[in-house]
């Protein structure tokens, strides 16, 4: 994910190998991309939805409906194409090419050239409480430098400190703190769930301890009218 933060480093998308942000985007400082650093692999998750532009990996996503993928903004670049329901970013599952993307503020829909059967994520209509306790989920690097991005989908847990940070591109996010991981280049767009569902989208992060997630409440209307869901 292209990771973009605001506090001396934080100024990092979280995309693996960092993504140029979006034609839509333009005028707009370019974010850079995160991965996730501690935490563990995950060995199923038929909801997750690795991104790729020009054929390359290039940021973690979630399929939300049956043609919609749910990533970052600053991820949209060149011709896109997605690996759903696979925990391997290079095999398994099944791809798809996209037709088209939307956007708003760090937050990207993506539209599939045809459908795809699997587990969608659940969308969260209200922000986590602070101090509660989320996981993140990503194919982001594995280390602050020298590190590509992971094979297999890793998660790790955060803790909410505030509700009312900003995105790479001024909507509402969701800070978090470390407690066994942290994103980094290559998680961008990935999700943050709490109780099940999901509540932000990879936008920020310094690849150590902090993280900003786009919020899905925050554009929960958006959501619901681009994409039906």
């Amino acid at each position: 994910m292209r990771v973009r933060l605001t506090l001396a480093m934080l100024a990092t998308t979280l995309v693996g190998a960092l993504v140029a942000p979006s034609a839509a985007a333009a005028g707009t400082a370019a974010p850079v991309t995160p991965m996730i650093i501690g935490g563990s692999t995950v060995s199923s998750a038929p909801w997750a939805a690795a991104v790729f532009s020009n054929g390359s990996f290039t940021c973690s996503g979630t399929i939300i409906a049956a043609r919609w993928v749910l990533t970052a903004r600053h991820c949209v670049s060149g011709t896109m194409s997605v690996r759903v329901g696979s925990v391997n970013r290079s095999s398994g599952g099944v791809t798809r090419t996209v037709s088209a993307s939307y956007g708003r503020y760090d937050l990207a829909l993506l539209y599939l050239a045809s459908a795809v059967s699997t587990t969608y994520v659940t969308l969260s209509s209200s922000y986590p409480p602070v101090g509660s306790t989320n996981s993140i989920y990503g194919w982001g690097m594995t280390c602050y430098s020298g590190c590509s991005a992971s094979s297999q989908l890793k998660t790790a847990n955060v803790q909410v400190t505030s509700t009312s940070v900003t995105d790479a591109y001024g909507g509402r996010a969701i800070r978090s703190s470390r407690i066994n991981g942290n994103a980094w280049r290559g998680d961008s767009g990935g999700p943050q769930f709490y109780n099940g569902a999901q509540v932000g989208v990879a936008s920020t992060a310094d690849g150590q301890t902090i993280q900003n997630y786009g919020s899905v409440a925050y554009n929960r209307a958006w959501i619901s009218s681009t994409a039906g869901v």
